[in-house]
Order: C-alpha cells, then structure tokens, then sequence
C-alpha cells in the first residue's frame, strides 16, 4: 500500500513538476551557498587542501543524510549487496572523489554566475559519454544538435569586449570542465550499476566513502578548517541537505516517471545558479547582464531539445 501511495504521488504530474523545480533550485543554489562557505570559514581561493576538506565534511554528512531519508522512506535500513561494494567504490571516484574536487577548486577562482553556466555542460558531456564510450544510447542529429546549442552558450559567456577570452585559468573554469566530464561518466555508472542495486542507497554510500577520501585528501595536503562559526557550520549542514534531500526526491522521480519526462527539467539548474549567484554574492565584477542571459537561453534551449529528442536505446 505504501509503494502504491508513494507511486500515486511521484508520478502525479503536478507534484512531479514542483518536486523537480525544487531539486534544482537547491542544485542551483549550491554555487553561491559554496562561495559564502569559502567566505565564513576564510579559505583562500589557493587553498587547496581546505577546500577539499570542506567539500569532504559535506560530502560525508549528505552521504549519511541520504542513507538516513531514504532508509525512512522505503521503512526499512537501507544496506548495500556485498557485490554492490566495488560498485560504489568505483562510482565514488567520478561522482564525488574526483568531480568535487575539481568543481570546489574551480569554483574558488571563478565568478559563481560563470561556474553554474559552465557547469551546464555537463548534460551534454554526459550524453556523449553513454552514446560513445558505453554505447547505452545512439548519438542522434537531434542530440548533436542540441549539444551545440548548448556549446554556443558555452563559448558566449566566455565572450569579452574584444572577443574569445581565451585567458581562462585552468584552475578555474578548466577545473569546473573537467569536473563536468566526471559526472558524465558518473551518470553513465549510474545508469549501468542501478539494474542490480537501488540508486539511492549506491548514491548515499558513495557520497559517504567519496566524503571520507576527500576529507583524508584534505588533510594530507595540509588543509584546515580553522575558523568555525555558526554561520559556517550552517552552510555545510545546508549544502549537505541540499545533495541529500535533492538527490533522494530526484532519484524517487525518475523510479515513477519516464526519464525524460524529469530529466527536462536539468535546463533549470543553470538558470537557477546564475541568478542566486548574482543576487546573493554581490562580488566585484559579478554581474548578470544581457550575455549570461542569452548564454542562459542557448544552454537551455539546448537540454531542452536532447531531452525532448527521441531516445534510441542500443541493444
């Protein structure tokens, strides 16, 4: 009776479509809630290890918050397989251990506007990744069609007054690129690994163990958090909410629905952290103009397009 409940409630298309807006929102709003923790716990944007410790501390918590949200929601505690371990181990690396550290580290040089659009990218690296490397899908014209669109909006933000910047540091939006290519192969993982093991419980633990490398990581490269205030503590509580309650409902989403149906709604996470970027950072020289609204509008339109284009499953 209760899976039926639950089905009737996530498959609803009105609770699917606030429920997905919620999640992205909170993805969104991630980009601004890691600057302000940068900024409460004074971590220098060359920092390093710090800044992989934070991520680390997050990580653990919201690996630990998952496991705890989705163990009440299924009414039982939620265990992985034995056989599911090296699973998690290995999906840990890309989705946590390896595409965190690269997006806390290019997000502590780079505006947060800039980070969230650049990180929406990552829709797209994902779609080549399964269609070309573990051939779970056909690489369609629309798809490809959809990715350059995206791409244009890519290349736009990096536009200046005189043209291609072609100044960008590695260490800042090069970093937020490669962590975008994690996530593609996590996404691949994901898909392949959760015919035989339950996502959220492969999501909750591998956050954990990707937390727990991570906060090592930290350590061993001379990061420390020296500086705890209430308001730093609040920030990583928060954005350990925000991979953990985002991440269970989202899951919970695409279990009721057709992928597609949920996946659409991706096109908003840019949108929403680009806007709470400049609306609550207010840093110097972070701004949304005209060029980060028209990127905005490339980007989406262009998940929107490989979303909606018809999904060719290869056999």
């Amino acid at each position: 009776m209760k899976t039926n409940e639950q089905s009737t409630i996530f498959a609803h298309p009105f609770i699917m479509v606030i429920l997905a807006t919620i999640c992205c929102f909170l993805w969104g709003s991630a980009f601004p809630a890691i600057k302000l923790g940068y900024r409460w716990f004074n971590i220098a944007g060359e920092a390093t290890g710090t800044q992989i410790l934070f991520a680390g501390y997050r990580f653990t918590l919201a690996g630990i918050l998952t496991v705890v949200i989705g163990s009440i929601l299924a009414g039982k505690i939620l265990l992985p397989k034995k056989k599911s371990l090296k699973k998690i181990a290995v999906l840990s690396i890309f989705q946590t251990s390896l595409h965190y550290f690269c997006f806390y580290i290019g997000l502590a040089h780079t505006t947060g506007v800039k980070s969230s659009i650049l990180n929406g990218i990552s829709v797209f690296v994902a779609i080549l990744v399964a269609s070309l490397i573990f051939k779970q899908e056909k690489l369609t014209p629309v798809k490809l069609f959809g990715s350059v669109l995206g791409f244009g909006g890519i290349v736009l933000v990096n536009l200046t007054g005189t043209g291609l910047d072609f100044s960008f540091r590695m260490q800042g939006e090069g970093m937020i690129i490669l962590s975008t290519i994690c996530y593609g192969i996590s996404s691949a993982l994901i898909r392949l690994y959760r015919k035989e093991e339950n996502p959220v419980v492969l999501s909750g633990y591998q956050f954990t163990l990707g937390g727990l490398v991570m906060i090592v990581a930290g350590y061993l490269a001379g990061g420390r958090l020296t500086v705890w205030t209430g308001k730093g503590v609040s920030i990583v509580i928060y954005l350990a909410f925000v991979s953990a309650i985002a991440y269970t409902v989202w899951s919970l989403l695409l279990h009721y629905n057709e992928v597609s149906k949920v996946a659409v709604f991706g096109c908003l996470n840019p949108v929403f952290g680009a806007i709470l970027s400049a609306v609550i950072l207010k840093e110097s020289g972070q701004s949304f103009g005209i060029k980060e609204v028209i990127a905005l509008i490339l980007i989406s339109g262009g998940i929107f397009i490989v979303q909606k284009g018809k999904v060719d499953k290869v056999n």
